[in-house]
């Protein structure tokens, strides 16, 4: 891929010129994802529309028939802003879920070259259209050798989102358990180990799994909660996420820890 830029979709604006017309409540109920025929992206989607939430995902020309049914489609590029900015509605709500599948120390190229080009492309989008929330699935911020590149190109992707003035919502689990995602269960007994051990304690809590279900409630808690300058959804509060906003949920209201 090599640039963060590529061919425009030529996508008729007409089609969607009575979405920059919703304004008020509607706008609200209103959501812009990316990443949508993805593990976590299918199963948001199918959440959102049982919810009543207006979906518009954009996805790549010969992907939109992977879209649940009952969703809008944008057929663009989604490492090129302008050519989906114009199709997000003001005031929506944008979920960046686009990245590489199964992260692994052997993709740091294409962390930088598919999820930091596209969060930026997204984010760029997102502040043209004047959304009312930026939501991004980031990674577990603890330091990790093995996984150093894809938390590194992570935090690059919140510090550019923060950049644009968005009001930003960080979700940051480690692994989610889920279908076709099931391996780490293997490494319970050892999670277990670490709790024993005051010295593994925090960082294997900090490493901590999550499952689909957790990931899905919790981003349906984000996409609720009024818009803040700031909120993070680290590890412990995915886990407790629920549809009411948790007692214990880490909201920031000026920087991440890291800036």
């Amino acid at each position: 891929m090599g640039s963060c830029r590529s061919i425009k979709a030529n996508r008729p604006a007409a089609i969607y010129q009575s979405l920059k017309k919703m304004s008020g409540a509607a706008n609200r109920k209103t959501i812009f994802i990316t990443g949508a025929t993805g593990y976590i992206g299918t199963r948001l989607i199918k959440l959102l529309l049982s919810n009543d939430y207006k979906v518009i995902a954009l996805v790549r020309k010969g992907s939109e028939h992977k879209v649940p049914a009952g969703v809008e489609t944008v057929i663009a590029d989604p490492f090129d802003a302008q050519s989906f900015q114009q199709y997000i509605p003001s005031g929506s709500v944008f979920v960046q879920l686009l990245g590489v599948a199964h992260p692994s120390p052997k993709k740091a190229i294409q962390f930088r070259e598919i999820d930091l080009c596209s969060v930026k492309a997204s984010a760029d989008a997102a502040a043209f259209a004047n959304i009312s929330q930026f939501i991004y699935v980031s990674v577990a911020m603890w330091p990790s050798k093995l996984m150093q590149a894809y938390q590194q190109v992570r935090k690059e992707g919140e510090e550019y989102c923060l950049s644009k003035k968005l009001s930003c919502t960080f979700i940051r689990p480690w692994y989610v358990l889920g279908p076709g995602h099931w391996w780490p269960i293997l490494l319970l007994p050892l999670y277990g180990l670490a709790e024993l051990i005051p010295a593994w304690r925090k960082q294997a809590r900090a490493k901590g799994l999550v499952s689909i279900k957790q990931m899905l409630k919790t981003l349906l808690n984000a996409i609720v909660q009024e818009p803040s300058p700031l909120r993070i959804y680290e590890i412990n509060d995915i886990r407790k996420a629920g549809l009411k906003k948790s007692s214990s949920m880490r909201t920031e209201q000026q920087q991440p820890s890291y800036l």
